[in-house]
């Protein structure tokens, strides 16, 4: 190590190798990704990284959490201190701050894209879940409107994935419209 060279902390070490996952499974999937790929994204040794993470998939599991508990702490910061269509308002905003960054998006499809995983869908089951329960309990709205609000982000995923968010088409324009509103 160079005198310059700044040591990282274990935990910091951990998430620079979870945000080296993130744009390696984004790009190429579970089963597409390789380790030894995110390893040297990361400046590690394929067996550091395997001695942190275990497998391949607890990685992927690690970073599918990752994934959920940013989403899920964007939508606290973005909703303190409001109820209600407030506080779906702020979180909606935020979440399309969210979508700027294309790894990010993909990380997120791809984990739903491996749900025929048991182990992978159960966690993407309880990220969602964490994610629906927590919106439930502090915008105070019933299941209708929340199942409105969810269904608009996920088709903001789908517009994102497109690169429409910025769209000039004009069915573009009038589809983000409809997730506005």
């Amino acid at each position: 190590m160079s005198p310059t060279a700044v040591r990282m902390s274990a935990e910091e070490r951990r998430e620079a190798i979870l945000e080296a996952a993130r744009v390696e499974f984004a790009a190429t999937g579970f089963h597409g990704t390789s380790t030894e790929t995110i390893a040297e994204r990361a400046g590690i040794s394929q067996p550091y990284l395997f001695r942190l993470f275990g497998t391949k998939k607890e990685l992927f599991v690690a970073n599918v959490r990752r994934c959920f508990r940013e989403t899920l702490e964007t939508f606290q910061r973005a909703a303190e201190g409001k109820r209600g269509e407030e506080a779906l308002e702020a979180m909606g905003e935020a979440y399309l701050g969210l979508l700027a960054d294309r790894s990010r998006l993909l990380a997120q499809l791809q984990a739903y894209a491996s749900c025929d995983d048991p182990e992978i869908r159960e966690v993407v089951r309880e990220g969602y879940g964490d994610l629906f329960t927590w919106t439930e309990r502090v915008s105070g709205l019933p299941p209708v409107r929340l199942s409105d609000f969810f269904a608009k982000g996920m088709l903001l995923n789908v517009v994102a994935s497109m690169d429409l968010l910025h769209s000039d088409e004009p069915w573009a324009q009038r589809l983000l419209e409809g997730c506005r509103e």
